[in-house]
């Protein structure tokens, strides 16, 4: 279960602030803010920005690391959210910012309408999954943020601005770690509903899999592969077949059979809190891992993720696995299980994927914070020859700027739009390589 979190709907002071923000969803990461406010409005929003030195976003808390926190205020959105706004005739949705992607799913299902991907927690909020390059899996599906054609951001300035897809800065306006606004309200791109088939294959094993990783992971809509970098533990794939349009099963799995739907993984673990595998039912209740009416995933974690180009993604799984083996078990100690999925490539100035078909390689990790870290870096050792970015909003150490060839541009926009730094932090300026 996750630690203990400040519940933002217990009692604040007039101004809607509270002395204790609490921790994030994972509980290894204290806030340290001087002030957090729960806006009860826009103009409220609006106004602790304009007063305030130093400001970050709060939302559902799934941040690993202090992206988040400020010696400021701390300013949580998540109480502005509204039902969303479907706009048929442009192909959108308009969402509150905190508001969490189950909402959303829930609203366009009902409606006959559906999102491209999800990722795998529907309990995360849109702006912040968005600003951190939070993606689902498919090789043919962008990362979140890909899908947001408009936002609405409260300036340094406390006032209003709107930037949308095709104007000037918009590819660096969407994963933009919250160094440019507070984001009030995203257009979100839809599609008539669909139907999605989940299956897991499991027993395989990890060095057969990794060493055809180009076919596992494009053989269906999304997929996922589990494993723990050995072959000694179980290496399961978790397959997502858009319907009507699944075609025929792939070669890798030939010779081995799903497992029946009510079998509990062994590395996503059993229970009602993981969607419905083996029966066709909405992209809303299938495309992401865990139910968003429970508990997702593990709780006391800490999480780290790397992405790679995908031309070299089996080196790449090779090197983090002989990384493993040296460790004598020091890894595998730490680790509770690792996933690994394709995204397609975008144009998103600090998304993972920009520019590069990509692969990820995740790691949910033990909640032992300073074992982690140092595992962190022998990791991105290993992933040296392979331009390895990390993922903004979990935990890492190394930011290679030629990795992100936007990046100038997007410390640029940063320092234009927000000259006085109201929305930076150490996080952030050591991305900006500022710090």
């Amino acid at each position: 279960m996750p630690g203990p979190q400040h519940d933002p709907s217990a009692p604040t002071g007039d101004d809607g602030s509270a002395a204790d923000p609490g921790t994030n969803w994972a509980g290894n990461h204290v806030y340290t803010a001087a002030r957090y406010v729960r806006a009860r409005s826009l103009d409220e929003a609006q106004e602790v920005v304009r007063s305030s030195r130093k400001v970050r976003l709060l939302g559902t808390r799934h941040s690993f690391n202090a992206l988040c926190d400020t010696e400021g205020t701390l300013l949580d959105l998540t109480g502005l959210a509204a039902e969303p706004v479907l706009d048929l005739e442009r192909g959108t949705v308009r969402v509150a910012g905190g508001t969490p992607y189950n909402d959303v799913a829930a609203h366009l299902q009902s409606r006959g309408h559906a999102l491209a991907n999800m990722g795998s927690l529907p309990h995360i909020s849109v702006a912040g999954a968005t600003s951190t390059g939070t993606h689902g899996s498919g090789a043919a599906n962008r990362i979140l943020g890909a899908g947001v054609s408009r936002l609405e951001l409260i300036g340094a300035d406390g006032e209003l601005r709107a930037i949308s897809r095709g104007e000037p800065d918009f590819d660096g306006s969407v994963v933009a770690l919250g160094a440019l606004g507070a984001v009030v309200s995203l257009d979100l791109d839809v599609e008539p509903t669909y139907d999605v088939r989940q299956d897991l294959y499991a027993h395989l094993r990890w060095s057969e899999v990794i060493e055809q990783i180009d076919e596992v992971l494009g053989s269906a809509y999304s997929v996922s592969v589990f494993g723990r970098w050995n072959d000694d533990d179980p290496t399961e794939v978790l397959a997502k077949t858009r319907l009507p349009d699944g075609g025929a099963p792939a070669d890798w799995t030939r010779g081995t059979e799903a497992v029946p739907a009510a079998t509990a993984s062994l590395t996503l673990g059993g229970g009602d809190h993981i969607t419905l595998r083996g029966t066709p039912g909405p992209w809303s209740e299938r495309l992401p891992h865990f139910r968003g009416d429970r508990q997702p995933s593990f709780g006391e974690e800490i999480q780290s993720e790397w992405f790679v180009p995908a031309a070299d993604a089996a080196a790449a799984l090779r090197a983090v696995t002989d990384l493993a083996a040296a460790t004598g078990g020091e890894l595998a100690a730490l680790l509770i299980v690792s996933e690994i999925r394709a995204i397609r490539s975008d144009d998103l100035w600090l998304s993972p994927a920009q520019g590069r078909e990509t692969v990820a390689l995740h790691f949910t990790w033990k909640r032992e914070p300073e074992a982690v870290l140092a595992m962190v870096r022998r990791v991105e050792d290993a992933l040296v020859p392979y331009a390895a970015r990390p993922h903004w909003g979990k935990v890492y150490d190394r930011v290679e700027p030629a990795h992100h060839p936007r990046l100038a541009d997007f410390r640029a926009l940063a320092e234009r739009v927000d000259p006085g730094g109201t929305f930076r932090n150490p996080m952030v300026e050591h991305v900006l390589g500022m710090g």
